[in-house]
């Protein structure tokens, strides 16, 4: 089942998948993830929270119209390659066309451009790396 949910229920999912642990709760905040507009995403399975997505209202460079950021995207371990990740990404794009929205776009890892993909992503630049973290791709999806 998907809920909205708050910045803090996203954050110890941040920090398993996204951080390997290493930070504190606190560390894994995003700079936007209270800003007006924002808005975050769960998957439960069960009572479990598994699969997590935040979403900033933020411009790319070069696009016109509204957009919003996809941040976080996570999925705990044992709940991957179950479209649990697949089925939040197409209710946010549904929720943001009925609020007027026209992109969707995120910095992508390598290893995740293939989901991605997969639900209507396109790779819009060339690689690039995040220092620490490691090699990524800005991605788009059309949503008007």
């Amino acid at each position: 089942m998907i809920k909205f949910i708050t910045a803090d229920d996203v954050l110890p999912i941040r920090n398993e998948v996204l951080r390997d642990g290493k930070l504190t709760l606190d560390e894994c905040r995003f700079e936007n993830d209270d800003a007006e507009g924002s808005f975050h995403l769960g998957y439960y399975k069960d009572d479990e929270l598994a699969c997590i997505a935040s979403f900033h209202p933020k411009s790319y460079t070069g696009f016109e119209g509204r957009a919003y950021q996809l941040r976080g995207m996570a999925t705990l371990q044992k709940y991957r390659g179950k479209g649990y990740g697949n089925m939040l990404v197409n209710f946010a794009i549904t929720y943001l066309r009925g609020q007027k929205v026209n992109y969707l776009w995120c910095n992508a890892r390598k290893q995740a451009a293939a989901f991605y993909l997969g639900v209507g992503f396109e790779i819009i630049s060339p690689e690039f790396e995040v220092p620490g973290i490691g090699p990524h791709y800005v991605m788009y999806v059309k949503i008007k």
